[in-house]
């Protein structure tokens, strides 16, 4: 994919600063709400890969989103990727620092297909399942798909 070598790049570099910082939980639910965010809006995404949105009014635009819900590190990240010209890997960079954060932290992803929802006792049972086999914390992505059959 175009981009990912730059994107893991500057991933890794808000990475170390934010352990560097002691400030790297903070810095991971900025990444998580940056990317979720332009995932989840066509039109954000849009925004930023458009050449003709003068880098100043993405920066504008972008400041008005996330401004006063993201720490200041990652507030002058954004500033600096804005400066360099390089918004449109955001999204990109936002996915890969929490690649880069399980790797970081030993979590683990699992993902749970069942036909019905997991319960507590059982969605426990398969998080401690997990942990005891490798890992310090588990990333579980439960899917829900009524066609499977169980016996």
């Amino acid at each position: 994919m175009k981009g990912s070598r730059a994107a893991s790049r500057y991933a890794k570099s808000i990475l170390e600063l934010a352990i560097e910082q002691k400030k790297l939980e903070e810095v991971n639910n900025d990444m998580l709400l940056i990317s979720e965010t332009i995932a989840n809006n066509r039109d954000l995404g849009l925004l930023l890969k458009s050449p003709i949105v003068k880098t100043d009014q993405k920066l504008n635009i972008l400041d008005k989103i996330f401004g006063k819900h993201i720490s200041e590190i990652s507030s002058k990240f954004i500033k600096i990727l804005a400066n360099k010209r390089r918004e449109i890997l955001l999204e990109m960079i936002a996915s890969e620092f929490y690649n880069q954060y399980k790797i970081n932290q030993n979590i683990v992803t699992a993902r749970v297909v069942s036909a019905i929802p997991l319960d507590d006792k059982l969605r426990d049972k398969i998080m401690k399942l997990i942990k005891s086999s490798g890992g310090s914390g588990v990333d579980l992505k439960e899917i829900v798909d009524p066609n499977i059959i169980g016996g």
